[in-house]
């Protein structure tokens, strides 16, 4: 009983370890980003650029706007466009694999498939700029196109892993039965395939974060000098030795935000381990 108390416990405590680190991490930059506007208030008068001081305890940005309300109003953006981004890509992207998958029709595999692989073919953020060069995106268009580059990955996953379901024995036996190709594809196959879109939703969440800040920091789908964590980390890098808090503060968030999404992914994913406890019991 001691051995496999102390086998099971451990493996308890990391779990829950890392899920409250991953809590803790993604708790502020969450907060800041939900509830900052409705805290920031009324903006004041612009003082003088890069400057610490006089009622800015972060100091001032490059066009002397207070850098905690720009914090206050950044967050936003950010994280509503990512969030959208990384749901309209799986929202494209389920039905597209598990129909890939499933399909006993060549020409149709074939058919939602090879323009996918058309698309993998360009980098990410290539696209969007091709893109952008065009059209000038607002909030909604970068997301649009930030799931549109993140569409070919993950259909490409989900037919991978809905295939492999797909071959089990259990499936036939559903068609054998006559269940409708919904209750197969969804009621089986897709919950089968839950945790490897787990794991993949903490890789892709934290990429859709990356190109949307690379996407604002170039200027895309943003205004120049927008309330935005990678537009702020973009505009002040001049004055970065100077005042570097409103570098440093955005970027430390965007950080936080990723690591934080990440962690929480992984620790929710991970089963304590009790099996491995009762192997370890001595007699």
């Amino acid at each position: 009983m001691g051995a496999a108390g102390t086998a099971v416990i451990p493996r308890t405590r990391r779990h829950t370890g890392r899920f409250a680190l991953g809590v803790a991490v993604i708790a502020v930059p969450l907060l800041l980003a939900l509830l900052g506007p409705v805290f920031a208030g009324e903006p004041g008068a612009r003082a003088t650029s890069f400057t610490l001081g006089d009622g800015h305890w972060l100091g001032t940005d490059f066009v002397g706007r207070d850098v905690w309300q720009q914090v206050l109003h950044g967050g936003r953006p950010v994280v509503l466009t990512a969030l959208g981004a990384g749901a309209l890509a799986y929202l494209v992207a389920l039905p597209v694999g598990l129909i890939a998958a499933l399909t006993h029709r060549r020409w149709l595999e074939e058919l939602l498939m090879r323009p996918l692989d058309v698309l993998i073919a360009i980098p990410s953020l290539l696209l969007i700029l091709l893109v952008a060069s065009v059209f000038t995106p607002g909030a909604v268009g970068l997301a649009l196109l930030v799931a549109l580059a993140n569409v070919p990955d993950a259909a490409r996953l989900v037919r991978a892993a809905a295939t492999e379901a797909a071959s089990r024995p259990v499936v036939e036996a559903l068609r054998l039965q006559g269940e409708t190709w919904w209750r197969t594809a969804v009621g089986y196959v897709g919950r089968t395939i839950l945790r490897t879109l787990g794991a993949d939703a903490g890789t892709r969440l934290t990429g859709v974060l990356y190109l949307v800040a690379t996407a604002a920091f170039l200027g895309v789908g943003v205004a120049p000098d927008a309330a935005d964590w990678a537009v702020m980390v973009d505009r002040n890098r001049t004055g970065l030795f100077v005042q570097p808090w409103a570098v440093v503060v955005p970027a430390l968030l965007i950080i936080a935000l990723t690591t934080g999404t990440n962690l929480l992914f992984d620790a929710a994913l991970e089963k304590p381990g009790r099996r491995r406890g009762r192997k370890e019991r001595r007699p």
